[in-house]
């Protein structure tokens, strides 16, 4: 079997210069297999330059964007609650991401868990007196100190996407354990089956530039899980959830989507016209998928709505992510037309039929976008573009194995939770919200 270009390998097939640097020598090595020391002399400047703006855009999508996005669409009584879940979960998946989360999930081991070679980012080095710096095998072009930073801030927006299914009613302390055991747990192997060349699913050529599955298939349906263990929030379908500020959900949609071009383009982990075109995808996605939304509501409901559209956005985005790489822009724009329809389905009429209290439609618009991403890819995939065909069986096999995987992975993580500390807040805190109950704090007029 011919493997497609895994994310973050280069076309010229990821050679590296070893052993001495200087006029007389430039030995050109087999590609690595394994995370190692390079001359520094190897780097590509460019690419190195790209890779730290991609990383300081994907954090902003978490902090402030996501947070501004979750926090406008909760009650008035849980703002503070809500920015003080995504706060803490960046830091403690920031941490486990440099204890083991990197390790299990980016290097070579199994194809279904990586080794402990990197625990504690060990021999991720710079050694100015020698100039060598260690790179990793994925993309060795890159310091792998960027390359780990580049992906810790995919493995922080994943579990803090769920916390959109979960807001209102779970436990703060309860939330911390969740998210560890699920970074871990869940997030680390998922990756590790996609991302990493051993991976199985790498392996049978399934297709993911971005984090169709990883990220949003995976997020979707932990969400979905959450909201099902944790029950209904009080009132839920009875009376009237008004949201807080919906002016700050529509500037987090703004930071989120041009956050994502450092999501969908950095992907890449080169300055080189993929990027571009990664980059060209995702922007046309989002706004189609805007227009789309905004067109089933129109036609359903009679009326547009700033909620629909900035949920049209992310919509298209979540869709685009896994093909953003390997795609045309006009089969890009065509995604997002399908995701901002499928996705309203998902966030009203699926939701319904499910009759889970997703409280945000992390599972409506992330699980079923990235579904419809994933999938697409499959049928619509360029082997000009990105030297990948697309197989829609072998994608198919990919969401479905990430979904039954994540849900029994959250669902023990869950479980583990509630036997630490119990998932729950108790009826009083629920009505009196969150803000006050777990963090004696509240919003001032």
């Amino acid at each position: 079997m011919t493997f497609p270009r895994r994310k973050g390998l280069r076309r010229a097939g990821g050679l590296a210069l070893l052993g001495a640097v200087g006029p007389l020598a430039a030995q050109v090595s087999a590609p690595l297999t394994q995370p190692g020391l390079v001359p520094e002399a190897s780097l590509q400047a460019a690419d190195t330059a790209w890779m730290l703006s991609a990383t300081a855009l994907v954090l902003m999508m978490t902090l402030p964007g996501l947070a501004l996005f979750y926090a406008g669409m909760v009650r008035r009584k849980n703002v503070i609650n809500t920015l003080a879940s995504l706060v803490a979960v960046a830091a403690l998946v920031s941490l486990l991401w440099f204890a083991l989360g990197y390790s299990l999930a980016f290097t070579p081991g199994s194809p279904w868990i990586g080794s402990l070679s990197r625990a504690g980012f060990a021999g991720m080095d710079y050694l100015k007196g020698s100039a060598q710096v260690a790179v990793s095998h994925i993309a060795p072009n890159v310091p792998e100190s960027v390359y780990a930073m580049f992906q810790l801030t995919f493995a922080i927006i994943t579990p803090a996407l769920v916390v959109g299914a979960l807001v209102e009613r779970m436990r703060f302390s309860a939330l911390l354990w969740f998210t560890g055991l699920w970074s871990l747990l869940v997030y680390a192997p998922v990756a590790h089956w996609v991302w990493e060349p051993g991976g199985w699913l790498a392996r049978l050529g399934a297709l993911d530039f971005a984090g169709g599955a990883v990220v949003h298939i995976n997020a979707g349906v932990a969400g979905l899980v959450c909201a099902y263990v944790l029950g209904p929030r009080q009132g839920y379908g009875r009376e009237p959830f008004e949201p807080y500020n919906l002016g700050l959900t529509m500037a987090g949609t703004g930071l989120l989507w041009v956050g994502w071009f450092g999501f969908n383009a950095g992907s890449a982990v080169a300055a080189d016209g993929r990027a571009g075109l990664a980059l060209l995808c995702t922007h046309l996605a989002a706004a189609t998928g805007a227009l789309a939304w905004m067109f089933g509501e129109w036609v359903r409901r009679r009326r547009p709505s700033l909620l629909g559209l900035c949920s049209g956005v992310v919509a298209g985005l979540v869709a685009v992510t896994p093909a953003s790489g390997y795609v045309s822009p006009a089969s890009a724009a065509l995604i997002g037309a399908v995701a901002g329809l499928a996705c309203y389905w998902g966030a009203t009429g699926l939701k319904r039929w499910l009759r889970a209290d997703d409280s945000l439609d992390v599972f409506g618009v992330h699980g079923v976008g990235g579904l419809v991403g994933s999938l697409l890819t499959g049928w619509l995939a360029n082997p000009l573009i990105g030297g990948a065909s697309g197989h829609w069986v072998v994608q198919a096999l990919g969401a479905v194995a990430v979904m039954a995987y994540s849900a029994v992975g959250t669902w023990l993580a869950l479980k583990f939770a509630h036997f630490m500390v119990g998932l729950r807040v108790d009826e009083a805190s629920e009505q009196l919200g969150l803000d006050q109950a777990q963090h004696r704090e509240h919003l001032g007029s």
